[in-house]
Parts: structure tokens; C-alpha cells; sequence
């Protein structure tokens, strides 16, 4: 034991290796603190999630950090909600139950780029009346342009870019044909063209409440092109809800299907080399058949007709894994072990068959199995997130070959949206080259013969 942790230590002579390390144990970190930060139940129902949940995220947003790398300040998500005490609120009694409420909320668009969508939400409690709202714009230079009106309900929406009638009032004062909603609302009449103005715009809405005990949140999202640290897909989804989760389940995976694979394979491999006779000879014609068939295509087909779990799919992939090629490796060096002194030895003093396979053999071949078990499991990642990319990924669990599935079937790359294949792929590349750095020094530090002069 205090020569293997001697090897290990010589792991800092080699700078891949101390870099490999670095990276893994950031992404233990992120593992260990993800259920912490999103616990799981809650991941899940983000991820399958509708409207009501990611309304009030932009579609198909790259991430806000693109806008350091371009000269074009590309315009970014703004959310203003009276429910979390932003904006202005003032309210006047008019009668005994009636109300007017002026919802005032004042922004900055500093931005070169207009906003993709406009959206006002409100959300009424009443008994009988419903509250009445109407909305009014004012641009920097002092406009003000009458957007329109909704009757609001327990979850009301007024979409600027649906609305017909705004558009046609909007084609007028600008005296531009086909003019946009978020055009002619954030248009520069004193330039030539459709531009920006940038500057401080205002949005109130003007709610009459008819019912002493009746209440109104409302809340406006000027949507932008740029959102967040990860960005949006085409049902508004935050992407860093599946890049945080993809993390610990690509680890879990990896690690949990390398760690089994290794020590049952190796055991084994000692079992039958102890025993030998028709015990060994079984074990090493299971070995060849399983030799030849392929992985894959039964994933395939355990996860089209049967469940697409990732549990399920782990249990199957370590199953077929056992009786891989390394039992004829193990036997090899266990079979050499075996006629050694010491275990005729222990063997003389009347040591057992099990405490001579996992005290006597097994021990002997960990420096080898070290190494085996890293190296095994960037595998084993891109296993699961192929099986993801292929459509037979857990449908339950945001990871990261569902993230690149989803980007696929939606045509990112032929719409642009590189952000949305481009983050999993390099989180992909990047866990599976830290432990490749890492379990290709641990294979010359505990193999003499491969370490460097």
C-alpha cells in the first residue's frame, strides 16, 4: 500500500497529469455541488417544462458572454415584474371598489440590435370583474405610442408581435411598409432606415380594478438575442440547467461503470485462474463469444424495445463489460502469481480459497488496475452520450448528449445556434481528455517500463 501511494505521488513530475487531475476535480465539484445548487426533482420539472415555466426566457438565445467577442452589442433579456417589486406602482381610489393602478417601469436599451419579441404577462385575482389594463409607450425622445389593452385573467399575455393592429398603427407613424412591432417601437426616426435608439424607454400600464379585494401583478420582458451563461433552445430552456446535470450523471456513469467493470472483471480473472479446471475453461470461452458481439447495437435495441433508463442501460453495459478482453490480461499475470512462494505459503498455513484470491492474488495486480479503471472512463461517458445523441438517452434526465440530440434534430448548426452543440461537445472533449492525461501517467508510473528516462 505505501508503495502505491509512493507511485502515486510521482504523478507531479508529469504536468498533463497535474492538469488532467486540476479538471477532474473540478468537475467532482460541480458533481457534488449541482444537486445543491438544482435539486433533482426540480431539474426534472425544469427540463420538462412548458410556457409556463420558460415563457419569460428568449427562443433559441445564444449566451450573453458572445457579446465580448463582437463588436455589435447584441441585445440582451430584460425582465421587469411588479411581483418582485420592480418598477413604479401608483394607485388611486376612484369609488368604493374601484382602483386604477398605474404600473410604470422605466429601462435602459443600450444595445445595437432590437429585441426579438415584446411581451407584457399579467396575473389577476378577482372574484366577478376582471381588471381592464392599457398600455402606453414612451421612447427616449419622448413618444408615446398607445400599444394597446387586455382584459387580464389569472394568466394573461399581450404578445406586441402578434398584435395586427399595433403593427398597422406603428406602419403609419414610422411611414415604413412592413415595418416590425419591436421596430417601430425601438425605431430612430432621425435616421434614415430602421435603427436602434438607444436611451431609457418606458412602458405603463394603466390597470382599472373593479373589485375592493381583487389584485394585479404585471410584469413586461423585452426578450433578447443573447440570455444567460449558457443560452436557450427552441422551447426556452435555460442550457445550463442540462450542462450543470449533465455533469454528475456523465460522472456517475463513467465512473460507476469503469470502478464495476474493473474489480468484477478482476475478480474473475483470480476466481477462475484459483480454481482452474472447467471453472477457468468457462470462463474463458464466455469470454471469447462475448468478445464478439457488439455493444452498441444491443444498447440499441434494449433501449428501443425494452427502457431507455439510464440505470437500466448502466446495468446492462457493466454486464456485457465483465467478460471483456482484460480477463485473459488478468489471468495472464494471476497465473504467474499463483506459483509464487508466498501462496504456497499461505496455502501451508491453512489459509482458505477466498482469503488466497482477495488477500494474496487480487492485491497483486492493483498498480495495473489503477490505471485501468481512469482510463476506462472517458469510455464509458461517450457511451452514455452517444446512446443520448442516438434518441435513446433517459427521456427524464437533462445530460449532455441530449442537449447535442436536441440540437441536432432542430437544425442548430444550419440555423447558427453553435453555442447550443458546441458547449456540450467541448464538456464532452474536456472530461474525456482529463482522464486520458490522467490514466496515461498513472500507466507509466506504475508500469517501470513505460516511465520516461
Amino acid at each position: 500500500m505505501k508503495a502505491n501511494i509512493e507511485r502515486l505521488r510521482l504523478l507531479g513530475r508529469y504536468p498533463t497529469a497535474v492538469i488532467g487531475l486540476v479538471i477532474i476535480a473540478l468537475l467532482i465539484i460541480v458533481s457534488v455541488m449541482t444537486p445543491f445548487i438544482i435539486p433533482y426533482n426540480e431539474a426534472i420539472r425544469l427540463w420538462r417544462g412548458g410556457e409556463d415555466i420558460w415563457g419569460r426566457y428568449p427562443r433559441n438565445a445564444a449566451p450573453a458572454w458572445q457579446n465580448w467577442f463582437t463588436s455589435t452589442d447584441v441585445s440582451n433579456t430584460i425582465i421587469l415584474d411588479s411581483a418582485d417589486g420592480e418598477g413604479n406602482v401608483t394607485i388611486e381610489q376612484l369609488s368604493a371598489d374601484t382602483r386604477e393602478a398605474v404600473y410604470s417601469f422605466e429601462f435602459d436599451f443600450p444595445y445595437d440590435t432590437f429585441p426579438p419579441e415584446l411581451t407584457v404577462f399579467a396575473n389577476a385575482v378577482y372574484d366577478a370583474k376582471q381588471p381592464f389594463v392599457e398600455m402606453l409607450w414612451i421612447t427616449p425622445d419622448g413618444r408615446e405610442i398607445r400599444v394597446g389593452e387586455l382584459t387580464a385573467s389569472a394568466n394573461t399575455s399581450f404578445r406586441f408581435n402578434q398584435d395586427d393592429r399595433l403593427q398597422r398603427r406603428l406602419e403609419r407613424e414610422t411611414g415604413i411598409d412592413g415595418v416590425s412591432v419591436v421596430e417601430g417601437l425601438f425605431d430612430d426616426p432621425a435616421q434614415e432606415g430602421v435603427q436602434v435608439l438607444q436611451g431609457t424607454y418606458r412602458l405603463d400600464a394603466t390597470a382599472l380594478l373593479f373589485e375592493a379585494d381583487s389584485a394585479l401583478d404585471i410584469a413586461f420582458v423585452s426578450y433578447g438575442e443573447v440570455h444567460g451563461v449558457a443560452g436557450t433552445d427552441h422551447q426556452r430552456r435555460d442550457l445550463s440547467v442540462a450542462l450543470l446535470w449533465g455533469t454528475p450523471i456523465a460522472m456517475a456513469f463513467g465512473l460507476l461503470a469503469a470502478l464495476a467493470t474493473t474489480v468484477i472483471t478482476m475478480v474473475i480473472a483470480a476466481v477462475g485462474v484459483w480454481y482452474g479446471g472447467w471453472l477457468d475453461a468457462g470462463i474463458q470461452r464466455i469470454t471469447e463469444v462475448n468478445s464478439i458481439i457488439p455493444l452498441l447495437p444491443i444498447l440499441i435495441m434494449v433501449g428501443t424495445l425494452y427502457s431507455r433508463s439510464i440505470w437500466i442501460m448502466l446495468g446492462l453495459v457493466i454486464l456485457l463489460s465483465i467478460f471483456g478482453i482484460q480477463i485473459k490480461q488478468y489471468r495472464a499475470i494471476f497465473l504467474q502469481v499463483k506459483e509464487s512462494p508466498y501462496i504456497d505459503a499461505a496455502r501451508a498455513y491453512g489459509a482458505g480459497n477466498m482469503r488466497i484470491v482477495f488477500r494474496y492474488l487480487v492485491p497483486r495486480i492493483l498498480p495495473l488496475v489503477i490505471p485501468a479503471i481512469v482510463t476506462l472512463v472517458p469510455g464509458f461517458v461517450f457511451l452514455e452520450a452517444s446512446l443520448a445523441v442516438l434518441g435513446l438517452g433517459d427521456p427524464v434526465l437533462p445530460t449532455w448528449g441530449k442537449l447535442i440530440n436536441d440540437a441536432a434534430t432542430q437544425g442548430a448548426l444550419f440555423n447558427g445556434y453553435y453555442y447550443w452543440i458546441l458547449q456540450p461537445s467541448v464538456l464532452l472533449m474536456i472530461a474525456g481528455l482529463a482522464f486520458a492525461m490522467v490514466g496515461f501517467a498513472l500507466d507509466r508510473v506504475f508500469n517501470p517500463r513505460l516511465r520516461e528516462v
